[in-house]
């Protein structure tokens, strides 16, 4: 089975033909108008239409032709397949594929791991879990100045670790 990257999820139906509502997981929504075909309930459909509303993204998907078949598929997560996903722009990352990494100072020396990251409207912020269990987690700014290089390949991150960032 192929590698599948989650887009979204389908929040509700819209109207009588099988549109669904769906809240994006992407920084930009439209990037939709760009997918032909997603995994949503563990089938994959083809897309008909994309329209936006507000803040959401309104679907239209082979096959899921009224509103009882749209809302068999309310609270499903929509996924593309890798082998369809569009390229991201430099320095820009997917969060399935950062949360993980290892994490490692300038010089080399283990910080801890990558364990999630929050969407803030400046920045994303990277939680790291310290290699020391004892420590609390800490937040990096996912911006140049600390974060300076991304290794998908070998998944490590190497980041400028400001004296006290650790510990805030």
């Amino acid at each position: 089975m192929a590698d599948y990257i989650e887009l979204g999820k389908i929040t509700a139906p819209v109207g009588i033909k099988g549109e669904l509502r769906v809240f994006p997981y992407t920084d930009e929504q439209t990037r939709f108008s760009a997918v032909k075909k997603l995994l949503a309930g563990g089938r994959e459909y083809a897309v008909e239409s994309v329209r936006y509303q507000k803040d959401m993204v309104v679907l239209k998907l082979k096959g899921v032709d009224d509103r009882n078949a749209a809302e068999a598929l309310r609270n499903q997560l929509l996924a593309i397949s890798r082998d369809d996903i569009w390229d991201n722009p430099e320095d820009t990352y997917f969060v399935k594929d950062l949360v993980g990494m290892k994490v490692v100072s300038e010089d080399g020396k283990p910080i801890g791991t990558l364990s999630n990251v929050l969407e803030n409207p400046a920045n994303d912020l990277y939680e790291i879990s310290p290699e020391d269990t004892s420590k609390p987690a800490f937040l990096v700014p996912a911006v140049k100045e600390f974060i300076l290089d991304v290794d998908l390949e070998n998944r490590v991150m190497t980041i400028h670790l400001m004296e006290g960032l650790d510990s805030l």
